[in-house]
């Protein structure tokens, strides 16, 4: 059932995204008609103040229909008698009030969580890749990178991209040594391995807790009891969930070294970890145990909270622009694209694995998909306002607009492609189900 959550947060951000061009087109004095959410064939619709408010048949979208969009009117409330500045206002106010809803939501949760204080491993090595040869190993956290101190993945994975072909100093945190290496990210990477042939992961500074044990699991069989807290795993501090898992991973098949806090006293104990199921791709091995974790965040000075919130947004723009050129060379699989049914799926699976209280889970993917709307629809793909944008840059290098007629053929072969291709997505996200696969990394 919590998959549904995704239907009042699309809703929302759907909405919100509409908003934005009504009242921009209300601002430059462009007539609206019609405000619709979903796409047509309408299913009802009322009148008010000379609006048609809507609801559409096709739940994948919703629109502004303002007077003279497809070009065969000129009065002076019609959409193609303003200047290009104003329709460039006008098209591009839905995705800024996107992009506004996230810069809010980040600075709430700022404010009232503090500032988790996120720590970045490798968490898989490729044999006689880049990482390989400057000697990075699973479980090393990453301290710096390019220079600059590594506060997410989204860093890591910017200042790699800056240093194709050109050698990157790295400080990895390794057993509680710094170590200082020097790592070449390759230009051309071979498919799926990324510049440095090394997968990432990351998770906030916690601490790990056990919580339910399975009768007769290798968990038990360890004399592991709940409310136990983690405090070294082959000799490594624990300090997330992260590292935890990649032990796990690594010690595959072996005896892991334990050490946790029961009750004030310091007990070690001895875990045989059972192979990893090579049906789930990355994920840890089974060792019949719940691991809780309460996350340690930093408290942000109220003067703060704000220009956190926007270089926290800008990051998380950031690593959302790597991921489209990543999916766009090729260096990034097609399979975690979702649509709606996907994109419920992903709650449903973010509800169940993150540590936090749930509106807190909730808020982060509210802001996730708000950003990837408004980047989304600033694409300069037909249809989209990216594409009624480009349009607009090319009367201004043309010196007159192309002819309505024309630019709509062009719009209404994308919203034909566009839906083709949601469809698509659409049947993808119904085959991941079918087969049980996870829509997270």
């Amino acid at each position: 059932m919590s998959a549904l959550y995704i239907i009042p947060i699309l809703a929302i951000l759907i909405l919100v995204h509409e908003i934005g061009h009504f009242a921009s087109a209300r601002m430059v004095g462009i007539r609206v008609k019609e405000f619709g959410l979903g796409l047509p064939p309408r299913v009802f619709g009322r009148e008010r103040g000379g609006v048609i408010y809507s609801m559409n048949a096709i739940p994948l979208g919703g629109f502004v229909r303002v007077h003279g969009e497809d070009g065969s009117a000129a009065d002076h409330d019609s959409l193609h008698a303003k200047g290009k500045l104003q329709r460039t206002f006008f098209y591009g106010a839905g995705s800024m009030m996107n992009f506004a809803l996230a810069i809010i939501l980040v600075m709430v949760l700022i404010g009232v969580r503090g500032e988790p204080v996120n720590h970045v491993y490798v968490a898989q090595v490729e044999p006689d890749s880049p990482a390989a040869a400057a000697g990075w190993e699973p479980g090393d956290r990453f301290l710096a990178a390019g220079g600059s101190d590594v506060n997410d993945m989204a860093d890591v994975v910017t200042t790699t991209n800056d240093h194709a072909g050109d050698e990157m100093s790295v400080t990895v945190l390794r057993a509680g040594e710094n170590i200082d290496t020097t790592v070449e990210p390759r230009e051309d990477p071979p498919p799926e391995q990324g510049r440095t042939g090394i997968q990432i992961t990351g998770s906030p500074r916690a601490s790990l807790h056990v919580g339910d044990i399975e009768p007769d699991s290798p968990a038990s069989e360890a004399d592991l009891q709940a409310e136990d807290r983690i405090l070294t795993v082959a000799g490594r501090d624990v300090t997330d969930a992260a590292i935890f898992s990649i032990m796990l991973n690594e010690y595959a098949g072996e005896e892991l070294e334990l050490t946790v806090d029961r009750a004030g006293e310091t007990v070690e104990t001895s875990l045989a970890v059972p192979e990893a199921d090579e049906e789930e791709d990355g994920a840890p091995p089974e060792i019949g145990m719940m691991v809780q974790q309460d996350i340690d965040a930093d408290s942000v000075p109220i003067w703060q909270i704000i220009p956190r919130g926007f270089v926290e947004t800008w990051n998380i723009l950031t690593a959302f622009y790597e991921g489209i050129m990543m999916l766009i060379t090729g260096e990034a699989p097609l399979d975690g694209i979702a649509g709606p049914i996907g994109m419920g799926q992903l709650a449903s699976e973010v509800l169940e694995v993150s540590p936090e209280p749930a509106w807190i889970a909730l808020a982060n993917l509210t802001i996730l998909l708000s950003l990837n709307l408004g980047i989304l629809n600033l694409l300069p793909l037909p249809a989209l306002d990216g594409g009624r944008l480009l349009f607009v840059l090319i009367e201004t290098l043309r010196g007159k607009p192309v002819s309505p007629e024309r630019e709509g053929m062009v719009h209404l072969i994308g919203l034909v492609l566009l839906l083709g291709l949601m469809f698509f997505i659409m049947f993808l996200d119904i085959e991941r189900l079918i087969s049980g696969d996870s829509i997270l990394p």
